[in-house]
């Protein structure tokens, strides 16, 4: 099966970065675990799957390398990118996607749990969130950076970050901080600088987008109705003129006239003529083109301009309100050129969909969010490892596309998203791609079984049995 010897050489490539070579046969395992047809991808259920006679003794190595070993989920996403990264089409253009993702969890002791928003839920909740950037491309997407937000009440609590293995050096930062810093050691590392997309939740803080414009990255970014603007024609009141005495006076003023003050987006939509509005088209979705309408102005961000010398350079903004609504459904706010077609903006700043499909994908289908340990290092691990059975999936899909509808790829009825499942901006509909299966898997078990004396496992009766978390 030459998919299975593909398979195998992403292992040794992956395996690579492992440092040991013992800890290959848990790589092997683990990511075969995570593209098995279980109902629930934690360490245990993988563990009796893959060895149904030696349970314990798998369940034991398996955790093992997931929560204890030393190995760097950062090398492990970067060897991930090297392989799927060149089958991915730019032709096109590319995109990063920067977002987050929670897991609901109960109690106190696992690493990051508070009550916050959670996306799966859609409203406040106890659960564990995690920042992450995507690269995007077209055909396919594939997440390249991943870290745990860390509330504030946990970077205080010197006991609770030692018993869950928080590193000394990570300190609170915000989602976005988190995801700047990302984005930056991505371009020190030689990223292409592509157009950015994130929702309102990072869209709406003013120095998140100044800091994509210092770093040269054009954006794309949803923002709320209320996040205000200085739209054509409206400006802030010069500096006060120079008396003669005293410094010489540097700050604009807002006037008390209606053009000297900004707009909210809100307002900004309600006060655009009919001409403005057009109705666009974007991409096929599962069982209809997706359209809506749109209109799109020319504007200045406004936000504490009292204490700026000058107003900042115009950008676009971009409003989507659907045929038939009171209000408008979303707003952005878009560096893209000045002479971008509609439609192009339009389809870059609903190209966010990747990554909400990656989500539904990796945690429906590879397991993301049933790691049940309480550790950091355990919580980075398993994701990383859930993105590395991803990654493969997807670059055989970007490979061999032919592919696609034969049994190994099995075409299967894309679940819709639950109706709980409701990420900030997420589209009311996204089209479907067949990604996993488990043909793989069930091969790859059964070479497993055929070579069971190469995978290094400890008696269980050798061993005596310690108390896990998993």
């Amino acid at each position: 099966m030459e998919e299975l010897r593909e398979f195998e050489r992403y292992l040794g490539h992956l395996g690579e970065g492992l440092s040991h070579a013992d800890r290959k046969a848990g790589l092997r395992g683990y990511c075969t675990g995570l593209m098995a047809p279980l109902k629930r991808k934690s360490v245990e259920p993988m563990a009796s799957h893959l060895a149904p006679t030696a349970t314990r003794s798998r369940h034991q190595s398996l955790h093992h390398f997931v929560s204890e070993s030393a190995w760097s989920d950062e090398e492990m996403l970067l060897r991930v990118a090297q392989w799927v990264v060149p089958a991915m089409d730019f032709g096109d253009g590319g995109w990063w996607v920067i977002d987050d993702t929670g897991f609901p969890k109960q109690g106190t002791h696992s690493v990051g749990v508070a009550r916050q928003y959670c996306g799966m839920l859609g409203k406040q909740d106890n659960c564990q969130v995690a920042v992450s950037v995507s690269l995007a491309a077209q055909g396919g997407s594939l997440p390249v950076a991943w870290q745990l937000y860390l509330p504030e009440q946990w970077c205080d609590d010197q006991a609770r970050r030692t018993k869950a293995g928080v590193p000394e050096d990570i300190a609170f930062a915000t989602k976005t901080a988190i995801a700047l810093a990302q984005i930056e050691r991505l371009l020190s590392q030689g990223a292409p600088r592509h157009c950015v997309l994130a929702d309102a939740g990072y869209g709406t803080e003013t120095a998140f987008r100044e800091r994509l414009s210092e770093l040269g990255l054009a954006y794309v970014v949803g923002v709320t109705g209320q996040v205000n603007v200085w739209p054509p024609g409206h400006a802030p009141l010069p500096p006060q003129p120079y008396s003669g005495r005293g410094n010489v006076p540097t700050r604009q003023r807002m006037g008390k006239a209606a053009h000297q003050r900004p707009q909210s987006m809100k307002e900004l939509a309600h006060a655009l003529p009919a001409d403005h509005w057009q109705t666009v088209e974007w991409r096929e979705g599962t069982n209809f083109t997706l359209r809506s309408r749109f209109a799109r102005v020319r504007v200045r961000a406004a936000h504490r301009d009292y204490v700026r010398a000058q107003q900042r350079p115009e950008q676009w903004a971009l409003i989507e309100w659907p045929e038939g609504h009171k209000e408008p459904m979303k707003y952005w706010l878009s560096t893209l050129p000045a002479d971008i077609a509609l439609e192009r903006m339009v389809l870059e700043a609903k190209m966010r969909w990747r990554i909400e499909r990656d989500y539904q994908d990796l945690k429906q289908d590879l397991g993301l969010g049933d790691y049940e340990g309480r550790g950091w290092r355990g919580f980075h691990h398993h994701a990383s490892l859930a993105i590395a059975a991803y990654g493969f999936l997807m670059a055989q899909q970007l490979r061999h596309p032919e592919g696609a509808g034969k049994k190994n790829f099995a075409r299967r009825p894309e679940p819709a998203l639950p109706t709980h499942y409701k990420p900030r901006g997420s589209p009311a509909h996204a089209a479907p791609r067949p990604i996993v299966h488990h043909e793989l898997a069930a091969a790859y078990r059964r070479s497993l079984a055929q070579d069971a004396t190469k995978v290094s496992l400890l008696p269980a009766r050798k061993r005596k049995a310690s108390p896990v978390t998993q």
